[in-house]
């Protein structure tokens, strides 16, 4: 197969966050794919929490500067970049001073579940979105892992759906462990299609939490992987009636290579289109 183009989009990447399942996977699935003779870029937010000293992140200026608008707010889009130079890969991070700057992830010190996290997660998409935009990088397989990352299929397949950069992408979505037991704030929706997504495409997020967020990154989604086999049971009749390719997250030291062939295959089927 030739050279594929592959955009990971993770909520937590080891050095940066402390060691996790998922933090092992986003860095070194990448890394195995690059090394594959594929061509990658990475994501994530750029949580207060992350030493930008120690980790030796910079602001990439010609990236940075543009505005995000957020029910009816302007939110200005912040992007830097750090090196894992003993591999030759970049990560970028989408930052914030309204949304990411905060030392804690999802919770405050009290254990409470950010009033924000609806906006931060749609923030997150636009940011890493419009930022491959600037890049003028056309991506052949958008890899998302997390919910934090689930609105990125539905802007894409909708939104952006007409840009010449995404018009032959191929959506991943990844399930994990991460799920919560809050719901999003009751105007989820509405900041959605303020946005610019048509209502249509919202349905089922008017009272949104966890298994909204998986069932519409689904939705979207060209493929799925089952990332960790302690996902939320409540979701095992989503993935028992999924239509598209459903591929679960190997256990065995070649698990690179098996993602690489089902990246290969998914290749070969024609993108969801909406």
């Amino acid at each position: 197969m030739p050279k594929k183009r592959i955009l990971y989009v993770a909520p937590e990447i080891l050095p940066y966050l402390p060691e996790s399942y998922m933090s092992n996977v986003c860095r070194f699935l990448p890394q195995g794919i690059q090394e594959r003779e594929n061509e990658i870029r990475t994501f994530m937010p750029k949580f207060g929490c992350i030493n930008e000293r120690k980790n030796q992140l910079h602001e990439v200026i010609r990236l940075s500067g543009q505005n995000i608008i957020l029910d009816n707010s302007d939110h200005p889009l912040i992007i830097k970049v750090a090196s894992l130079q003993v591999v030759r890969m970049q990560i970028y991070f989408i930052d914030s001073d309204d949304y990411f700057k905060r030392k804690q992830l999802y919770r405050d010190p009290e254990g409470d579940f950010f009033a924000d996290n609806d906006e931060r997660m749609i923030f997150f998409a636009k940011g890493v979105i419009e930022t491959v935009r600037k890049l003028g990088w056309a991506p052949d397989i958008i890899h998302c892992h997390g919910w934090i990352t689930s609105m990125v299929p539905l802007f894409i397949k909708t939104c952006y759906k007409d840009n010449p950069l995404f018009q032959d992408t191929r959506l991943v979505y990844s399930v994990y462990n991460d799920q919560f037991e809050e719901p999003l704030s009751d105007n989820f929706q509405k900041k959605l299609v303020g946005t610019g997504i048509e209502e249509k495409f919202a349905a089922g997020l008017e009272k949104a939490g966890y298994p909204e967020l998986v069932r519409k990154a689904l939705e979207f989604s060209d493929a799925a992987v089952v990332a960790h086999p302690d996902h939320d049971p409540n979701l095992k009749p989503v993935f028992d009636a999924y239509p598209r390719d459903l591929f679960v997250h190997p256990t065995t030291d070649d698990y690179v290579d098996r993602y690489n062939e089902f990246y290969d295959a998914l290749m070969e089927k024609t993108p969801l289109t909406f």
